[in-house]
């Protein structure tokens, strides 16, 4: 009750929203898979279990548990992996947020358009080395990119 709040900004800082988000995924996916198989099993000896109903109540607790044992590295795994995806998802989706808002700005402030055209006629490799080398960057961009506008 006495433990000091975190916010949001901390706990991603500290890595611990990442990892309780993967580990809640991690229970809900060991979940779902302990109780199909217990389902499974449940209905596979359904008649056994009219006449044995004490063995049958053992034997479901003891698929439960061998369950759990055995799917939980599968589904910490799993969680790991559908967390990494979606935050790099969630990465790619708020840069082209971001280049869209900065291009949009861009598009009203000769400035700022003027740096981003420097920007993007720079090359890997570095300055062009002449006008033409330039002028055939901006050119490739512009196809490329659909830019006709500018």
């Amino acid at each position: 009750m006495n433990a000091p709040m975190q916010t949001p900004a901390k706990l991603h800082a500290s890595g611990q929203s990442e990892h309780s988000s993967s580990r809640a995924l991690a229970s809900l996916l060991l979940a779902a898979g302990v109780a199909t198989l217990v389902v499974v099993a449940d209905h596979l000896m359904e008649s056994w279990a009219e006449r044995h109903v004490i063995a049958a109540w053992l034997a479901l607790w003891a698929i439960a548990v061998a369950a759990i044992v055995v799917l939980r590295g599968a589904t910490r795994a799993l969680a790991r992996q559908t967390m990494l995806g979606l935050d790099a998802w969630s990465a790619r989706v708020a840069q082209r947020r971001a280049d869209r808002r900065l291009w949009t700005m861009a598009q009203d402030d000769p400035r700022m358009m003027s740096d981003l055209r420097c920007a993007l006629d720079r090359d890997e490799d570095g300055p062009a080395k002449d006008l033409l080398a330039l002028s055939q960057r901006r050119a490739q961009r512009i196809v490329r990119n659909r830019l006709y506008h500018i």
